[in-house]
């Protein structure tokens, strides 16, 4: 049976975001994706993480992956290409284990969301073709290049990127008769160990693809980008996961909403004078679409642990029905409690939270829904995590989202 090597290289000099390896994404490391994806994956027999840093080593230990070497400073530079980092990972294997896999599973840290069947079926491309020297990860291209130019310096003249047998001025034809193009992702590249041994390269000269659905094209390169593909992980795709949860989708049907009430209709802060009376601060048009959902039967209400005449008051004008005062330890049993008092299945309910002590009613109801700014062991145990923050709209994103679900 072929040994089949994951490979993730994960050096510790990152620039543009310092730490990048290691910096939480989603709830984990950075390189936690993809060592969970070396894991996951049923043909894959050994994970490794060739790092020049000890931080990213006990690191990627405590994730599973096996970190056998330390790679020399000199092939974790700027410039450092791929190539030699493999070269040194499998001759010091070869040398010291004797170790030798038939291919190379490459996992780079920076495409952290991948398919669940990605590194599987990269393998299998790569067994049905002998001729392949290896199979690289593809996305169709956003931009067509036979649509691109160059030149050399704004005064001259520009020249077509490229060419189309049979199509006269490519740039200036329409899309759909152009040929297709693709676009190399990082997500994965599953290599003939000889390819990289005697062919000195990570891909060879007979490359198979592995089409990858666009939905999963991630590159993070700035903290922008790291922001933006945070957010894609909680938006319901089916993708691997450190902890290999799998996200469930919206309910076909939703008879009720449960909220949270610091932290999801507030943001949290309370402001208290001199007299010890707090106050709170909430976002109007969290009720704006309350009335709708009633009309296509879903109802809304409050569960808060806070003994606070706020939450009456505000509950009142949203106009739901409001159950607080609950202990902290107690909100599973009290949600329990409502559903049997309503006569209402747990999945057909929808819970909204932001703490720790709103898990318990994450393990009971049927979607479990996270604002954006709660705290990561609840983003991480959320099946949905909302773009805007507590007491700034999230009640409402998630109405318009509900809504726009039962209209489709």
């Amino acid at each position: 049976m072929t040994e089949i090597l994951a490979l993730i290289p994960a050096r510790g000099g990152s620039k543009g975001i310092p730490r990048k390896n290691i910096r939480t994404f989603a709830g984990y490391p950075l390189v936690a994706w993809s060592i969970a994806a070396g894991l996951q994956a049923k043909s894959v027999s050994r994970v490794i993480v060739s790092t020049d840093d000890e931080e990213i080593a006990a690191v990627a230990r405590e994730y599973g992956a096996d970190v056998p070497f330390m790679r020399p400073r000199e092939l974790a530079q700027d410039r450092t290409t791929d190539l030699p980092v493999f070269e040194h990972a499998l001759k010091w294997l070869e040398d010291t284990e004797a170790y030798k896999p038939g291919i190379v599973v490459q996992l780079r840290p920076t495409s952290p969301i991948r398919p669940m069947d990605c590194v599987d079926g990269a393998v299998r491309i790569l067994a049905e073709h002998p001729d392949a020297d290896s199979v690289r990860g593809v996305v169709p291209a956003a931009q067509n290049p036979y649509k691109m130019w160059r030149f050399n310096g704004y005064e001259k003249p520009m020249k077509p990127l490229l060419e189309v047998e049979g199509i006269t001025e490519p740039y200036n034809a329409p899309r759909q008769i152009l040929p297709p193009a693709y676009w190399q992702t990082g997500h994965i590249d599953a290599i003939r160990t000889s390819t990289i041994t005697s062919k000195q390269s990570l891909t060879g000269s007979v490359v198979y693809p592995l089409v990858i659905d666009p939905r999963y094209t991630v590159d993070i390169d700035t903290l922008a980008d790291w922001q933006k593909y945070e957010a894609l992980v909680y938006s319901g795709l089916e993708m691997v996961t450190p902890d290999s949860k799998l996200r469930r989708p919206l309910p076909g049907k939703i008879e009720l909403i449960i909220c949270d009430f610091d932290g999801v209709l507030t943001d949290n802060r309370v402001w208290t004078d001199q007299d010890g009376r707090e106050m709170v601060a909430a976002f109007r048009s969290d009720s704006f679409r309350i009335g709708e959902l009633r009309e296509k039967g879903v109802d809304v209400m409050i569960l808060s642990s806070e003994v606070n005449h706020a939450v009456a008051a505000r509950a009142k004008k949203m106009g739901v029905e409001a159950i607080h005062g609950v202990g902290l330890q107690d909100k599973g049993r009290a949600l329990r409690q409502v559903l049997e008092q309503k006569d209402i299945k747990a999945e057909n309910v929808v819970y909204v939270g932001n703490d720790l002590n709103d898990l318990p009613c994450f393990e009971i109801a049927g979607w479990s829904v996270a604002v954006a700014d709660a705290y990561p062991e609840v983003m991480r145990a959320a099946d949905y995590v909302l773009s805007r923050p507590g007491g700034y709209g999230a009640l409402r994103e998630l109405c318009d989202l509900i809504l726009k679900k039962t209209s489709a």
